[in-house]
């Protein structure tokens, strides 16, 4: 079995981002960035299948300037076997990136493509389902478990009534969820290894993609901060502030 794993480069999940002072996006000069939280649960699942002997290959896939390499070596260091740079602007939307990983697939012809479910920058959750559309696959997404039998696909889903487990006939999509596993860190001899490991860069144009966005960024600014927390003595100055002050009752 081949799996394509997309990875994405983001801000590191413990950095605190700021927007810039024009408001045009976030501020990223000097930030520590990382592999997208869900994208390195989706590396792992794709390792362990490996080391199962489920999977045969590993192709570690990423879009965006060449920053993004270093996030591909890392997914190498992991484990992945050789990795695709599509070079493209940042700022690119998820159908673009969706339309990118579609022609990346009919080239490779994996037998299983796992994206996490969403980036922690954007928070769209919309890459995987868009790539299941395009290329005519099944897919399960919010996948806390992934087990192949026979053939085929079995994938636990998280949803909001509890827990969902559908079959797919491969080759599929599925995107990961929190619970799926629990990413290993690249040991040094690893990531020494990784920087010898195959990686291809392609463009847009190679791959026929047309990436014009479709949305535009009016502004970004942080969230209003919430007002600070009062006490009260007793159960009726509560329920006249909530009254009279919040209005809520």
């Amino acid at each position: 079995m081949k799996v394509l794993v997309a990875v994405k480069r983001v801000a590191d999940a413990n950095v605190k981002v700021r927007p810039k002072s024009d408001g045009s996006g976030a501020d990223l000069n000097n930030v520590k960035m990382a592999i997208n939280p869900f994208c390195e649960i989706a590396v792992e699942e794709a390792v362990r299948m490996k080391e199962a002997g489920t999977a045969t290959e590993i192709i570690a896939v990423s879009i965006g300037d060449k920053s993004c390499q270093e996030q591909i070596r890392t997914s190498l260091a992991l484990g992945a076997d050789r990795g695709i740079q599509v070079e493209a602007d940042n700022s690119i939307q998820p159908l673009a990136i969706a339309k990118l990983l579609k022609a990346v697939v009919d080239k490779e012809q994996p037998d299983l493509i796992i994206l996490g479910k969403q980036s922690i920058d954007g928070d769209n959750n919309q890459t995987g389902q868009m790539l299941a559309a395009l290329a005519g696959l099944g897919q399960g997404t919010f996948a806390s478990e992934i087990t192949v039998v026979d053939g085929k696909l079995n994938v636990t889903r998280e949803i909001d009534g509890g827990l969902q487990t559908i079959t797919l006939s491969l080759p599929a999509v599925v995107t990961t969820d929190l619970r799926l596993n629990e990413p290993r860190y690249a040991s040094l001899p690893n990531i020494m290894k990784a920087k010898k490991k195959p990686l291809d860069v392609f463009t847009a144009e190679d791959l026929g993609v047309d990436v014009a966005p479709r949305l535009t960024t009016v502004k970004v600014e942080p969230p209003a901060e919430r007002a600070a927390g009062i006490k009260v003595e007793s159960v009726a100055e509560l329920v006249d502030k909530l009254k009279n002050e919040a209005k809520v009752i």
